[in-house]
């Protein structure tokens, strides 16, 4: 299927280079070739292909290429500086597109001087949102138990979706990881990742976490932070401000892959609806520059709301998750009644609408399905 972004990244292409980012197998190789199609002499070169590191190194391309496609440019040693004098020195008709698997920044700012020379995308697994977009049946339970990685999602049979993601997971523990970060303890991040995977919507304590596997908290915080700057998972974290009442500080984690979560249907509709709105909320900052962040609500005597948008450090909305209550849960009534936040909670079996205090109950298709649109690029 295409993919709603095309567009806008084609249109990037013209102003600056572009950063194509998002987790492994989402994609990402397969947009930059579908791209590639709009030019007539484009040239894909993967860092990881030792064949193509001495073109890479040498930049012994021909002078006629429109597209450069840079794969796993960030594992070059000064892959910043390199990348800064290519675009500095390149012919003007060429185009040059990075793509990666892992946060290009993670190592810290990537500098004024490189950042103002790019725009960055970032490639998210396919929500009911885009599948609706791009005119594609919308199927809840099968993202549920599949996930939106492409391959998966769309392969015909159910067992070779799940040998999908038992190579997929394998690839991320015995390479990915140790490609990307020197790792002392393979076990403990294998168990921690193993861990993580049960918790998914349950507020994480590194200190507990460090002493079920027995390493120091900031070995548990270390770890957590290499498998976000590898798009496996994301944290989010409570929202405080004008929020009178004490919150917890600890983040919630969840898996990009929901097909990746160990769990009931609750725990992977809570992990489906935070990918969905982090991939609006994306949208949102790259494509029209708007202050936007997803968080949630927790206070230490347990009020609790699953999710909240902030905008410019207002908040937007509070958004509760459920599998069949259709009566508004009592954390969303609270804060709701308390504040006067716009509430709503979503509801995956919903037979029968019930409205209380102005909070809007919706099916969780419906509302899912209207997140993620990115409007045309002028």
């Amino acid at each position: 299927m295409q993919r709603i972004q095309t567009s806008a990244i084609l249109n990037d292409l013209d102003k600056k280079m572009v950063f194509l980012v998002g987790p492994r197998q989402v994609g990402k190789t397969w947009l930059a070739r579908d791209i590639a199609k709009h030019f007539t002499h484009s040239l894909y070169l993967n860092f990881d292909q030792v064949k193509n590191r001495s073109i890479i190194r040498e930049r012994a391309w021909l002078e006629n290429v429109e597209l450069l496609i840079l794969d796993e440019l960030h594992k070059m040693p000064d892959w910043k500086n390199y990348l800064q004098s290519v675009y500095d020195t390149k012919p003007k008709h060429m185009r040059i597109l990075v793509t990666s698997s892992a946060q290009l920044d993670v190592h810290g700012q990537l500098g004024d001087s490189l950042a103002e020379r790019y725009s960055r995308h970032r490639l998210l697994p396919l929500s009911l949102a885009e599948l609706n977009q791009a005119g594609e049946a919308v199927d809840l339970d099968r993202l549920l138990v599949r996930g939106g990685f492409p391959e998966p999602y769309f392969e015909d049979v159910a067992i070779d979706a799940e040998r999908w993601r038992i190579q997929y997971k394998n690839s991320l523990l015995s390479t990915d990881i140790f490609e990307f970060e020197k790792i002392h303890n393979i076990k403990a991040i294998q168990l921690i990742f193993d861990l993580l995977r049960h918790r998914v919507g349950s507020p994480i304590s590194y200190q507990s976490l460090a002493e079920e596997v027995g390493i120091s908290p900031t070995t548990v915080k270390t770890y957590i932070q290499i498998l976000e700057a590898l798009y496996i998972i994301f944290r989010v974290t409570p929202y405080a401000k004008n929020i009178a009442r004490s919150l917890i500080k600890e983040p919630k984690i969840y898996f990009f892959d929901t097909g990746m979560v160990t769990g009931d249907e609750a725990c992977k509709l809570e992990n489906l609806t935070a990918v969905s709105l982090l991939k609006h909320v994306y949208a949102r900052t790259d494509y029209h520059a708007e202050d936007c962040h997803l968080h949630y609500l927790r206070t230490k005597e347990g009020k609790a709301v699953d999710f909240t948008i902030i905008t410019n450090q207002i908040v937007e909305t509070l958004i509760e998750v459920k599998l069949s209550d259709a009566k508004p849960a009592n954390g969303l009534h609270y804060f709701h009644q308390k504040y006067n936040f716009p509430a709503v909670q979503i509801v995956k079996s919903l037979q029968q609408e019930y409205r209380s205090h102005h909070i809007k109950i919706l099916k969780a298709e419906d509302f899912l399905s209207q997140l993620f649109i990115i409007e045309e690029q002028p």
